[in-house]
């Protein structure tokens, strides 16, 4: 844990980026009703900042310069992990050229001290402090749908780890959605009632900190001390279960190919809850780019090369628009 301590005392004090740009607040809700007009995000990448509840928070936004702005184009929300922050996720895991050969807008928020509240337990500093980072998802996604033509029925939200845990928490306490893709996530405190939503989740056998068979990782603290790391949900598999049977799956349908065997359940409504497992993979973004410094200090495998996990999701998200 001391590890973690140094990084994030160190990251916290580093900048997001230089040219801030603080939109005017949104005139709209992100599910109304989008209305093509005139962008007011340039191309590429920009750093942009909106305030919620006191708190100025901060993301990143890339826009395609061939991605056409005279109709509603989808967004993707890319949630870092811990200890990670969206320039460092925009660079890791291909959303940029994916969203180049694909057609949509990428965001790219920024967990305070590189971490997301997503129970009371978990994880970082933030957690202690009442942090309430759905809202800042949510208010993000408004402030973006009032600058650019972003389709409601075409707003997904993915992430990796501690980010994949807040994409369980946006489709538990939200309805902005139409899917969300997890990398090595967790689903992690109350889900009571959550509407149903598309689900592709993407998890290693082997990973040791948020591990396959629910045991708790290696990081886990209990959720004690300034860092707190609880993840004390179960299997992946019985996580899945769990959202078949709030989607109203039929039982899921298996194939293999090498390492990599999918579960995929169709539900009503065009809906899909599906599980990607790579026998032995580790925890990462499959095929991601190798991250040499995070690897070496939190002992971390270089990403599985077995599947593109950026392209899977996208493919998943492609099919899946909110209908209704």
């Amino acid at each position: 844990m001391s590890v973690l301590i140094v990084l994030i005392a160190c990251d916290a004090a580093q900048p997001t980026g230089n040219g801030t740009v603080t939109p005017t607040a949104p005139t709209k809700s992100a599910a109304g009703a989008a209305k093509p007009r005139s962008p007011s995000v340039a191309v590429g990448s920009t750093d942009h900042s909106i305030t919620v509840a006191g708190t100025k928070r901060t993301f990143r936004l890339y826009r395609p310069a061939k991605l056409s702005m005279s109709k509603p184009v989808p967004l993707v929300v890319m949630l870092h992990g811990a200890l990670g922050d969206g320039r460092q996720a925009e660079q890791a895991y291909g959303w940029n050229a994916e969203a180049d050969r694909r057609g949509f807008v990428v965001a790219y928020p920024d967990g305070l001290l590189r971490s997301w509240v997503v129970s009371a337990d978990c994880c970082g500093p933030s957690a202690r402090g009442g942090v309430d980072d759905v809202a800042f998802i949510r208010d993000m996604v408004a402030n973006v749908s009032d600058q650019l033509p972003i389709d409601p029925a075409r707003i997904y939200a993915t992430g990796i780890s501690n980010g994949g845990m807040l994409a369980y928490r946006l489709a538990c306490d939200t309805t902005t959605f139409a899917a969300i893709g997890v990398v090595a996530g967790k689903q992690l405190g109350d889900c009571p009632s959550p509407a149903p939503i598309s689900v592709i989740h993407v998890h290693g056998t082997g990973d040791d900190v948020v591990p396959y068979d629910g045991k708790p990782g290696k990081m886990n603290n209990d959720g004690q001390g300034l860092i707190p790391i609880k993840i004390d949900a179960g299997s992946v598999p019985d996580q899945i279960d769990k959202w078949r049977t709030i989607d109203r799956c039929a039982a899921p349908q298996t194939r293999t190919a090498g390492e990599v065997t999918t579960l995929v359940a169709q539900c009503p409504d065009g809906r899909d809850v599906e599980l990607i497992t790579i026998a032995g993979a580790g925890h990462q973004w499959p095929g991601g780019a190798p991250q040499p410094a995070a690897e070496y200090l939190l002992g971390l495998p270089a990403p599985s090369k077995a599947l593109n996990a950026t392209n899977s999701i996208w493919q998943f998200f492609s099919t899946h628009p909110r209908k209704g």
